[in-house]
């Protein structure tokens, strides 16, 4: 099985693919700007994976039922969302947020290439700023009294499940979508970050995180592994002159705001309701 996926470790979704991929030992190939299909249908829309030259698709628990996971039930996928409540927070610090999308470069293995695409990667983070803050301006950002109950759920399901995974032996859809929540909030910690740290109530759910590290200790995009037993290793970081390039597209972005704004509008539009 080849498989190709465009996307950006610091999403959720993205991450429980990389998960998948990584726990069924499946080779693979990682791109940080999407296929011009992907982005006439989509937009930067992500993950989109292409699975033995196949179409794109973009639905991360159906990429997971491919790669040989069971489904999710709709109740347990409920979970997964509410547990990534307080999202909005990501861009609270402009800095905090566009340098941690600079660290997390393209790894082609061409240097033009990868430069390149450092450069156009920029607009992710861009586009992903405005949207964000657009939701804050539009819904408001309704504050929960306490981010540790979006967890609730899953200290429960761990306390019931008697085995070190929420699917039991080795880890299942739910166990990889809701590791991919955990590694967004860590790639950019945020308050909805904090009770999975210190949270007296959710004892297991550590548990459930420490095997987790155990098991993925080798995967290389584990944002969680300097918070929690038994501690591992950041990602691996873009050189500086990659974050440079980054940065240049950055600048650009903004440069040109009158033109960068309404891409992002009609981008926005393409993007899956």
């Amino acid at each position: 099985m080849k498989v190709e996926v465009y996307g950006a470790d610091h999403s959720p979704w993205v991450q429980a693919v990389l998960l998948g991929l990584h726990e069924k030992g499946i080779d693979h190939k990682i791109r940080s700007t999407p296929p011009l299909s992907v982005l006439r249908r989509w937009g930067v829309w992500m993950p989109a994976v292409s699975i033995d030259g196949g179409p794109w698709e973009i639905e991360s628990a159906h990429i997971l039922e491919k790669l040989g996971f069971a489904p999710i039930d709709e109740r347990d996928m409920r979970a997964v969302r509410f547990a990534w409540r307080g999202v909005l927070h990501r861009t609270d610090s402009p800095l905090r947020f566009f340098t941690g999308f600079s660290r997390c470069g393209d790894r082609s293995e061409a240097v033009l290439e990868r430069s390149l695409r450092n450069f156009l990667r920029s607009f992710i983070p861009f586009y992903m700023f405005f949207v964000i803050g657009r939701s804050k301006y539009k819904r408001g950002q309704k504050e929960p009294e306490d981010f540790g109950e979006q967890y609730l759920y899953w200290e429960d399901y761990v306390a019931k499940a008697a085995a070190p995974f929420l699917d039991g032996q080795a880890p299942g859809s739910q166990d990889l979508l809701l590791f991919g929540i955990v590694q967004c909030h860590a790639s950019v910690p945020i308050p909805p970050f904090e009770p999975l740290l210190s949270d007296e109530r959710l004892s297991g759910l550590r548990g459930w995180l420490a095997a987790m590290h155990e098991r993925f200790r080798n995967y290389t995009h584990l944002y969680s592994g300097p918070y929690f037993a038994p501690k591992l290793p950041e990602p691996n970081c873009a050189t500086i002159f990659q974050r440079g390039v980054f940065y240049c597209g950055l600048l650009s972005l903004f440069v040109l705001f009158p033109i960068t704004v309404p891409m992002v509008i009609y981008f926005r539009h393409k993007a899956p309701a």
